[in-house]
């Protein structure tokens, strides 16, 4: 659910052609979620005084505030029980849009949210209760996010090697036909995924999708293998790690993207409190092609390659070293790989093979997902999803969707950043962001003046100051808005905005979470009352320390090189656990994976 879309510190993620929408946790120490058996109470704030009878004194400041509290508050608690409501109908995404309303209200409200008893209690006690009930729709699926698929590697776990000696030799038939710039082999092996995938309904389901969702990203792959160097073919290694879901996240070893690649390792990758590259789908494929480029360079041979890149160079070499064969299919039969990388190889012939002809296995009624257009922009500043939604009026879910390797709705303050934005939007973004101070970026908002408008309207909407809002534009406080087009809104900051929260996705772990925010593994425990380093999915995560309104700055913000100098205990977590993996053979996902990505720099 995306929870506090008006917080420009809340990170996103999406996955594939569904995005993940994250849920972020209470100010307040994490609290156990228990699924709640009935609808959550509503607030008892009072109800709203009568109004009083025209008087000549002016009402006092207090009297005044305390009168937008309790309007704050019942339109809050209308927006709740509606999102309630529509949950207990089964219509979890109006319940989403009406709990992330509720939300809204108040962080946009103006109103010190931690200062203020009243509305701080009411705060927590929204929070909890969408927490609850976002546990339980996650008993029943994956809550208010829609489901990942597992990719073809995944389910292809079934598959057996005894298959009809018939379907092997027309499947080497069709071998003679194929072309390919990747050394192509037809074995009982190949042949057995071939099957699966053409014969079995999960098989062909599963890779039927991934490469519908292949559509959006393979001209830009394609282009970027050509530039590096690599076959067209090694497109097919991200059926094996992601089905083409460039938000993809290993639950176990916490590889992540199209590519899955590692959380730490030097991919030429950045990562820090705001930006994950390995969501980049550009950016991570040119990291994959070098990498498959330099395995190739060290083993000398295109499978061998391909199984480095699952179990790691040095496992692939000593594997070599021990039997004297630098071939893919004698280390197979003599079983020196994982079974997991025995089944790697193959599974990405048998996906080259069918992508080659499809009709011949069942995929010809196959019509690819779009390529993925935009504009982009390089941006050196902080600037937020919801400002540049209303610059170039599009939704702030398409631009999430164009922007995977951002984690929060702000670009980074400290480094450039490539903005996507809609094909066509770069001249109308640049125009209308340079009506805004730089600094102001990542807080003020852009309003398109529509018929009826006046500066007193749009000043309540966004609950801004008259007199700020005609100063920020250059007019006059009761100056009219025939023929102004759009207006720059300066919204405050509240102090809600300084508590950094985070929705665990699937995949995630507490050492993983800690490495992609910069903070100690101890703090993250300690902030959210938890101990070892497995959270469930959905639970909502403090990632930055608990802090006063006073406080100098907070703990993500933060430059690349600060964040991976402050994450010592996760850092060492991590190179305890990839040490262990590099010397020590396994069959699960986990500990190839993180062998694999720990040899880059050998």
């Amino acid at each position: 659910m995306r929870l506090f879309k008006n917080m420009s510190w809340k990170p996103y993620l999406l996955s594939g052609s569904l995005f993940s929408i994250f849920l972020f946790s209470a100010c307040g120490p994490a609290k156990p979620a228990a699924a709640p058996a009935a609808p959550a109470p509503q607030a008892t704030a009072p109800a709203l005084p009568a109004t009083p009878a025209p008087s000549t004194t002016q009402p006092s400041a207090a009297s005044v505030h305390g009168q937008r509290v309790q309007q704050l508050l019942k339109q809050v608690d209308a927006a709740f029980a509606e999102g309630n409501a529509d949950y207990r109908q089964g219509k979890l995404p109006e319940a989403k849009v009406q709990f992330d309303h509720a939300v809204d209200l108040m962080l946009r409200s103006g109103l010190d949210i931690k200062g203020d008893p009243q509305l701080d209690d009411e705060f927590e006690r929204i929070v909890d209760s969408v927490n609850a009930l976002e546990m339980e729709a996650l008993k029943q699926g994956n809550g208010f996010a829609p489901q990942e698929e597992p990719s073809p590697a995944d389910v292809a776990s079934e598959v057996t090697f005894k298959v009809d000696p018939n379907f092997v030799a027309k499947a080497r038939a069709e071998l003679a036909t194929t072309k390919s710039d990747l050394p192509l082999v037809m074995n009982d092996y190949v042949a057995s995924f071939i099957n699966f995938f053409a014969n079995t309904q999960k098989g062909h389901y599963t890779l039927l999708h991934s490469f519908q969702r292949a559509g959006r990203y393979k001209p830009m792959i394609q282009r970027v293998l050509a530039e590096e160097g690599v076959p067209q073919d090694l497109i097919y290694l991200a059926v094996a790690e992601s089905g083409f879901q460039p938000r993809a996240v290993n639950r176990s070893s916490g590889a992540g993207g199209m590519w899955q690649f590692m959380p730490y390792g030097n991919y030429g990758l950045t990562r820090n409190g705001y930006v994950d590259e390995r969501f980049d789908p550009e950016k991570s494929t040119r990291a994959y092609a070098r990498y498959m480029k330099f395995l190739y360079d060290q083993l000398g041979d295109w499978y061998l390659a391909m199984a480095a890149y699952d179990h790691g160079a040095g496992n692939i070499q000593r594997a070599v070293q021990r039997t004297g064969y630098a071939d893919f299919w004698e280390l197979y039969k003599r079983h020196e790989l994982p079974q997991e990388t025995e089944n790697y190889v193959p599974e990405i012939l048998a996906a080259i093979i069918i992508a080659n002809h499809p009709k011949q296995y069942g995929f010809d009624d196959m019509p690819l997902d779009p390529p993925v257009l935009t504009d982009t922009v390089t941006v050196d500043y902080s600037v937020d999803l919801r400002l540049v939604s209303d610059l170039v009026g599009t939704p702030v879910d398409e631009l999430e969707a164009l922007n995977p390797s951002l984690l929060r709705m702000v670009t980074p303050p400290d480094m450039s950043f490539d903005l996507h934005l809609p094909p066509g939007t770069a001249s109308v973004f640049e125009q209308r962001i340079a009506q805004i101070p730089e600094d102001k970026r990542d807080s003020w908002r852009y309003h398109h003046v529509a018929e009826g408008d006046t500066l007193a309207s749009v000043a309540h909407e966004y609950h801004a100051s008259v007199a700020e809002l005609a100063a920020a534009n250059q007019l006059s406080a009761t100056e009219s808005l025939d023929g102004v087009e759009g207006l720059v809104v300066p919204v405050a900051r509240t102090s809600a905005e300084r508590t950094v929260l985070y929705v665990v996705r699937r995949g995630d772990t507490l050492v993983t979470i800690a490495d992609r925010f910069g903070v100690s593994l101890t703090d993250l425990r300690r902030w959210n009352r938890i101990r070892g380093i497995h959270v469930a999915a959905g639970r909502r995560l403090r990632v930055a320390a608990p802090a006063p309104v006073h406080r100098r700055s907070t703990r993500h913000r933060r430059t690349s090189s600060t964040a991976h100098r402050s994450t010592n205990t996760a850092r060492a977590t991590h190179k305890t656990s990839a040490s262990e993996t590099h010397h020590t053979s396994t069959k699960t996902r986990k500990k190839t994976t993180r062998s694999r990505k720990s040899t880059a720099k050998e």
